[in-house]
């Protein structure tokens, strides 16, 4: 007798094909039988130790989110229902580039101060990896050894790399350095990562040239895994970011997935399909291309990442020393407000739409929540006064919104044969950006339902057998026999985000159950103690 039958489910399999009534029959982790309702007439019906009525309820395979920065929340938090109960079963991390293997004790103490913002300084964490296969197996032995909440897959992060390999500094690699990054991308391929990551617009990553990213791309190609870049800006240099990107990995022969592809400020108002008709003509010329993209016009990242390239070299200390410095200090504000600084897109800052959402010093709560404008304005301060004091107070620890989106290009993009979701949550800070909590809800309930930007079936397939290709898991994203069972149940006329910019971390509605590796993480739309995610290694090629 097999484990569970789910009875009368409305199967969205993720192939974006028509869905359809049918029994779907689990045991050990497996999806053993589909038995549909006109084969299940007149004949006996599987039999299980469980059943489940799902009458009235879609059956769909677990959503991948494509861009997490779960990479220590995973280890910190058994329960992680901000991904759980959205019906996320598997998160790829390693993302922008910057995150904690491979590295050494001096590499380790830099990036943890450089995304504390995103991670927190992870204080309560064993840090006992140093190795990409190291941090995988960590992730198998999770909380207490038990696992984690959901499984987890790996970029390399390259801004990591050549932190090890070079440091913090704006110069070109020597070709024995190029060796070494060539060595450890190789290295974390082996050991079961799914590709490369970058993060353009932070630093060092940002400081490595093209003939430097496209020599890792290689690498990274030969062992069948693809380049996930946050490119070069995403404002007044948005379409040349784009376009670098596709000839880079053109020339590379690698795969490419374009990170949170979004098309942001006052200059790409409504210039979405000035996008999308770039990469039509690529895919047209034979390139792999994929993207991801969460359903919100805010973007979220950390303050200090504004600031412009020069200020950032040589890492952490070297920027506060920087901004304590007030002759420096005054050049950034001039390349931040006037000049555009490219840790801002090239676009000139506007303080209004930068918003606080978390600080990692307590004392310093009482910014969360509003504008530097605001703040700036109710402690009778300039704007990157505020700035500037709230940077070296919390050791550049704040984090922020950028409301600088465009509803009409995120549904113009959201559509593209090519599109994935991506949460790009941040789970830290008072106020975090609420598509951490809502981001897969929020595109069934209000894309598919209220809007009608996308059909149930095709949005399904954007957040499961898509993202699965992409990562090359030959046994996820469809509800198949002989498939893994990380499959989630929801209801069409009621799922929906709970989590809004008011009230980030509430939790979505209509998503009762939730199963990883055939085992309820999400029961009556409860989180259960269930800890069945471990790393998902890809098979080098």
């Amino acid at each position: 007798m097999e484990d569970l039958v789910i009875r009368d489910a409305e199967v969205v399999d993720g192939s974006g094909a028509p869905s359809y009534r049918a029994d779907v029959v689990v045991d050990d982790g497996r999806i053993v039988a589909i038995v549909k309702e006109a084969a299940a007439a007149g004949c006996q019906r599987p039999d299980a130790m469980r059943e489940l009525d799902a009458e009235g309820l879609a059956l769909s395979p677990g959503f991948i989110d494509m861009h997490a920065h779960s990479d220590l929340a995973l280890l910190r938090d058994p329960d992680h229902s901000a991904k759980a109960a959205q019906g996320v079963t598997l998160e790829v991390l390693g993302q922008d580039g910057l995150s904690y293997a491979p590295v050494d004790d001096r590499t380790l103490g830099e990036v943890r101060r450089a995304i504390a913002g995103w991670n927190g300084y992870g204080d309560d964490i064993d840090f006992d990896w140093r190795s990409v296969g190291e941090y995988l197996d960590r992730l198998d032995r999770g909380v207490d050894g038990r696992g984690i909440a959901v499984n987890a897959a790996y970029l390399i992060p390259q801004g990591t790399v050549r932190a090890l390999a070079v440091g913090w500094e704006d110069r070109a690699a020597t070709p024995a350095e190029l060796d070494r990054m060539r060595r450890l991308v190789a290295e974390g391929m082996e050991q079961g990562a799914v590709g490369l990551s970058s993060g353009l617009t932070y630093t060092p990553g940002m400081y490595a040239e093209d003939a430097e990213l496209t020599e890792l791309c290689r690498v990274v190609a030969g062992y069948g895994g693809y380049y996930c870049p946050h490119h070069r800006s995403y404002g007044a240099g948005a379409l040349q970011a784009y376009k670098e990107m596709v000839e880079l990995t053109r020339a590379a022969g690698c795969p490419l997935h374009l990170a949170h592809a979004t098309m942001n400020f006052g200059v790409n108002e409504g210039r979405a399909p000035e996008l999308l008709a770039l990469l039509d003509e690529a895919l047209a010329g034979g390139a792999d291309i994929t993207l991801d993209t969460y359903p919100y016009t805010p973007g979220c990242t950390t303050l200090v990442a504004l600031l412009p390239s020069w200020a950032s070299e040589g890492g952490p200390e070297e920027i506060l020393r920087r901004l304590a410095d007030e002759g420096t200090a005054a050049r950034i504000r001039h390349d931040l407000e006037v000049a555009g600084a490219d840790g801002c897109h090239g676009v000139p800052v506007e303080w209004d739409t930068i918003e606080i959402s978390g600080v990692t010093d307590p004392s310093l709560a009482g910014y969360v929540g509003r504008t530097v404008l605001e703040s700036a304005r109710l402690r009778g301060e300039e704007p990157w006064a505020l700035a500037r004091r709230l940077l070296l107070a919390d050791r550049l620890g704040p984090t922020i919104l950028q409301h600088v989106g465009h509803e009409e290009n995120v549904r113009a993009i959201m559509r593209h044969r090519v599109h994935t979701g991506g949460s790009d949550g941040i789970l830290q800070g008072g106020k975090p950006h609420p598509r951490a909590w809502g981001t897969f809800p929020r595109y069934l309930g209000h894309y598919v339902r209220e809007l009608g930007v996308l059909s149930l079936e095709e949005c399904v397939a954007h957040l499961t057998s898509r993202p699965a290709a992409r990562l090359g898991l030959p046994d996820r994203g469809l509800v198949r026999e002989g498939y893994r069972a990380d499959l989630v149940l929801f209801d069409p006329a009621t799922v929906a985000a709970g989590s809004t910019f008011e009230r980030p971390r509430t939790l979505p509605t209509g998503i009762p159950y939730v199963l990883v590796d055939g085992r309820f993480v999400i029961e009556d739309g409860r989180r259960t103690d269930v800890l069945a995610g471990r790393a998902v290694r890809r098979t080098p090629r």
